[in-house]
């Protein structure tokens, strides 16, 4: 275990995790919401042995975290203003967007349609992390079908040696996974209810569409069940 919690001291411990990273390993690495199993979004052998790490098959490609909104664009194609909206208010923080890959990127994270889910997560770390290597391929750091692991130990028990480097940085501070919002078709949709309410949302988007909720749907609570809370960090 790398110790991440102190930015006077991380130092070694980020180049151990880029070093890793650059050769094509994962990492386990803390976010705001759970722990993450991270790889380079632009190694496909990278990406593979993460979804190999959790159990998981191509159908269920990882999300991307970025260091900062302005990835957003290199990414992504139809970035509406809605979407800015709630990146502006939600970003860094417990917030997935699933948008329309740019077309042109030498990436394979599996079986996407065209489609990419990106965060820009509220971790000091993490955010240092991903300033030195870019775009991280991230998943929630646990085998599928488990509780998403709130330390870095509870990430080793479940990943063991499949994870070259742990970065740890005490108790996740949130505990609960992103929130997940589709906006790639008419209406935005959330997918996943997380760690933002639809009713948050829903003061900068008031259109967007709840868990299961037809477009002719009364509103909702926000009370939506919990998804697949151990899909992405």
């Amino acid at each position: 275990m790398l110790k991440v919690d102190d930015p006077q001291s991380w130092g070694p411990s980020l180049d151990e995790a880029v070093a890793a990273l650059q050769r094509g390993a994962v990492v386990v690495l803390p976010t705001d919401t759970v722990y993450g199993i991270g790889a380079d979004a632009f190694d496909a052998d990278a990406v593979a042995a993460l979804l190999a790490a959790k159990g998981r098959g191509r159908q269920m490609p990882p999300p991307v975290l970025v260091p900062d909104v302005r990835t957003l664009d290199g990414l992504a194609t139809d970035v509406t203003d809605d979407v800015r909206a709630l990146v502006e208010r939600f970003w860094p923080g417990g917030l997935t967007v699933i948008l329309t890959a740019q077309p042109m990127l030498a990436w394979d994270l599996g079986e996407t349609h065209g489609t990419v889910a990106l965060r820009m997560p509220d971790h000091p770390a993490a955010l240092a992390l991903l300033r030195r290597t870019g775009p991280l391929a991230v998943s929630s750091a646990n085998r599928t079908g488990q509780p998403a692991a709130m330390t870095a130990q509870e990430a080793h028990d479940q990943l063991g040696d499949s994870v070259q480097v742990y970065l740890d940085g005490g108790a996740a501070p949130g505990g609960v996974a992103s929130t997940i919002v589709d906006a790639t078709g008419p209406r935005m949709r959330v997918v996943r209810a997380g760690a933002i309410g639809v009713a948050d949302l829903r003061e900068i988007v008031p259109s967007i569409l709840d868990v299961g909720e037809d477009d002719g749907a009364a509103g909702s609570d926000g009370d939506a069940g919990p998804g697949d809370a151990a899909g992405s960090a």
